[in-house]
């Protein structure tokens, strides 16, 4: 057992606005942020990371194997999914569901797993008392599960994960997309030249002794690290780490996986017409790099930079100006492996796609001219630090990032690293990967258009080849899924049918809520935690949809969107940068019964951050170009969610609950016919109407005390000026008097999307929580 002992010392560079114009000026300090963990290894290699936090009694649990799609063959893809799948349904000892009984049972977040191109991860969080419980699950499913993996379990999780394609894939618009991109950016049998689901084919033709040899070669203790991050005794861990695991026997020896970059001869144009899409759909893919390749970092600040706010080169051209789109993403898709740069915008109806290609590369070359200045990438960066903070915010996720290093880059240590090296981009870095891999270089371009409407690809581009499963009725294997499976046991040192009792009962100290009722109406609520150096908050201003008149519904939604559009000393330009340099995001969006302004911020620049939001809520810009360009965009997100099942299927359910013309039964997005009639002047009655201290509540938790809330709050308490407004009551709707069953036709659907229900109690009523 090999035993190596660490600290992190996180030396990050804080980025600290001193002005709201666009020439930002920064000053660099240093702060010191420190993680502990311990790691060390069994002799049958299996890796375990500690890490001690003991400001909650919990421990987050995650056990990572170093396999994922990358991993399989050409006619056996899906298997790292399947696994996640089979993973939680019985082990020897754990029994048949067990796990998720036992998280129930022990008040645990539930049982959960994800899959990526690279490994396969199973997590949760329970109370510290459950450690053992969740030490010797664990280890049940790495090392005595695969026995209950029968003919019978297989079939019928195989068709678990068919459905699962079904529904994010097969039955969703755009879901061919990647598919269609990995198979062209990538040379056939590259591992990442098909999908983590796998295809139906290679799902249906897996035999069990498939599944076996998959589990035997990949799922061994020398491929998995186990993470354990919270309230524990470390002396108490390893011994119970030992107890469980180590006598599962090591697997053989597995290489790691060479780096394997691609490269494009020429540029190839793809398209495809798709079934749900009501938008044409444009996606650029430029080879790029690897995870944690020094490039990668200022790839990921170029992304950033060209698509993301008003100021971004692509935003300007496409949005702005030519007004063929509701905004441009870009990002940096970073692997194990390789990578690869993407484009990805949703043009508005009818919109050809060669229109929005030209517009893209006009932007780029102002880019080229332009370059990225010093402010613009500092703001970025703040960005980027307030993220790493929050991705580190819980337990379980200091240890998924901890995992993530061990595996990815060799130590845990490299969170350090990582950090130093976000921050060390420079402009000139930038610049340089635009012209290494992005500039004059061959790329994929995807072109997903409406039924018949290839008119609006790209020209020249070729039809993809998209296997769509052909729904035959009656085809799909039969098997039973009550019998229980008869397997044989899986020798044991010691008796590992006795599930372990519980540890001594923590003391749960409750966090201090403290609340606050300001002059102006304003009920305060917050939690002071120095955990990390942030603050996350929320204004509910009561109302939302609730108060809106049925032949303008949209209004709020509308509202909570331009509020965040400017004020009426910044433009909408100069309030994104002004928020940005902060390291903050402060968003408004309008839900049923509310409109909320939220966001997060590093907690040195908290007092900053809400100055911006008291200038949000009481200086609007009213700015009629951006409300143009949001009715613009509201109707193309209405177009769109007529194209997908799901989303056909919650406006139909609530209009059936509610009734057809009770308020919540609307889209809150709107109507095509509210969407014309609503003017700025609308949502201006709206505020003045509505939006009132009397029926606001903030809740703020993070590095901030009481009497600091209180004094930041101090313009917007003087200046929010109270409306006599009483809240109308909402009838309830009624309960049918007998069941009911309604069919809706989405032609050439690959499947049916359900929704069961009845009217309910509301969360107000006396009755709700008995």
């Amino acid at each position: 057992m090999r035993l190596i002992k660490f600290k992190l010392i996180l030396t990050v560079c804080a980025l600290i606005l001193v002005s709201c114009k666009q020439d930002v000026n920064t000053d660099s300090t240093s702060t010191e942020f420190k993680i502990d963990f311990e790691k060390y290894t069994l002799d049958n290699g299996l890796q375990v990371i500690f890490h001690i936090d003991r400001s909650d009694p919990v421990v987050a649990v995650a056990l990572t194997s170093h396999v994922g799609s990358a991993r399989e063959k050409q006619g056996r893809t899906g298997f790292a999914h399947l696994f996640e799948h089979l993973l939680f349904l019985e082990s020897e000892n754990l029994g048949k569901g067990g796990l998720d009984k036992m998280s129930a049972r022990i008040g645990g977040s539930g049982a959960n797993g994800s899959t990526s191109r690279d490994r396969t991860n199973y997590f949760q969080t329970v109370p510290k008392d459950a450690l053992e419980k969740m030490i010797w699950a664990e280890a049940d499913k790495l090392g005595f599960f695969i026995n209950t993996v029968t003919e019978q379990v297989l079939a019928k999780e195989k068709q678990v994960v068919k459905n699962e394609k079904r529904q994010g894939v097969d039955n969703r618009p755009y879901g061919h997309n990647f598919y269609v991109i990995d198979k062209n950016l990538y040379p056939e049998n590259h591992p990442y030249s098909w999908q983590v689901i796998g295809s139906l084919e290679d799902l249906q033709n897996a035999t069990l002794q498939d599944v076996k040899d998959f589990y035997n070669r990949w799922y061994v203790p020398n491929n998995v690290t186990l993470t354990i991050a919270g309230d524990f005794d470390v002396v108490e861990a390893k011994a119970l780490v030992d107890k469980y695991f180590s006598e599962i026997k090591r697997g053989e020896d597995i290489p790691k996986m060479d780096k394997q970059p691609v490269t494009l001869q020429e540029t190839k144009k793809i398209y495809y017409e798709d079934n749900f899409a009501r938008l044409p759909r444009l996606l650029l893919t430029w080879p790029s790099v690897y995870q944690y390749h020094p490039d990668s970092y200022p790839l990921e600040v170029l992304a950033n930079y060209l698509s993301q706010g008003k100021k971004a080169p692509l935003f300007k051209k496409l949005v702005e100006e030519d007004q063929l789109t509701d905004g441009v993403n870009m990002f940096q898709y970073n692997s194990e492996i390789a990578g690869q740069f993407m484009l990805r915008t949703t043009a508005f109806s009818g919109v050809d796609l060669d229109k929005v290609q030209e517009a893209i590369f006009e932007a780029l070359a102002d880019f080229e001219a332009e370059g990225i200045s010093q402010p613009d990438l500092d703001r970025i960066k703040a960005k980027q630090e307030t993220n790493f903070y929050t991705s580190l915010s819980s337990v379980l996720g200091k240890g998924f990032q901890l995992a993530q290093y061990e595996i990815f880059a060799g130590d845990p240590g490299f969170i350090n690293q990582d950090v130093k090296n976000i921050l060390a981009v420079t402009t000139e870095d930038v610049m340089r990967v635009y012209n290494t891999y992005i500039k004059n270089k061959n790329f994929v371009a995807t072109s997903f258009v409406p039924k018949n409407q290839v008119e609006l690809s790209l020209q020249g581009s070729y039809l993809a080849e998209v296997a769509e499963e052909q729904i035959i009725e009656g085809a799909e294997e039969q098997f039973d899924a009550g019998i229980e499976a008869s397997y044989e046991r899986t020798p044991s040192s010691f008796d590992r049918s006795v599930e372990p009792d519980y540890g001594d009962s923590p003391d749960v100290i409750v966090p201090t809520v403290w609340k606050e009722k300001l002059s102006s109406g304003i009920d305060a609520y917050g939690i002071e935690n120095s955990e990390v150096p942030l603050v996350q908050f929320q204004l509910q201003i009561k109302g939302g949809m609730l108060l809106e008149n049925t032949d303008k519904i949209g209004v709020s939604n509308l509202l909570a969107q331009l509020l965040t559009k400017g004020t009426q000393s910044k433009t909408p330009e100069e309030l994104e940068i002004a928020i940005e340099s902060l390291g903050a995001s402060i968003d408004a969006y309008s839900t049923d019964e509310d409109i909320i302004i939220s966001g997060n911020t590093l907690s040195k620049n908290y007092t900053e951050t809400m100055d911006l939001v008291a200038e949000i809520l009481l200086e609007p810009r009213w700015d009629l170009n951006e409300f143009d360009l949001l009715l613009q965009s509201t109707s193309s997100r209405l177009l769109r969610q007529r194209g997908d099942p799901n989303n056909i299927a919650n406006n139909a359910y609530a209009k059936l609950i509610y009734g057809e013309d009770h308020i919540l039964s609307f889209n809150r997005l709107g109507t095509e016919n509210s969407l014309k009639s609503i003017t700025i002047d609308d949502l201006k009655k709206y505020y003045t109407n509505f939006i009132s201290p009397s029926l606001a509540k903030l809740h703020i938790v993070g590095d901030i005390s009481q009497a600091d809330v209180t004094t930041s709050l101090t313009d917007l308490n003087d200046k929010w000026a109270s409306k006599d407004f009483i809240f109308p009551d909402i009838a309830s709707p009624t309960v049918p008097e007998i069941s009911k069953v309604y069919f809706y036709d989405v032609p050439n659907a690959k499947q049916s999307v359900l929704r069961f229900g009845y009217p309910a109690l509301a969360v107000t009523d006396d009755d709700y929580y008995p």
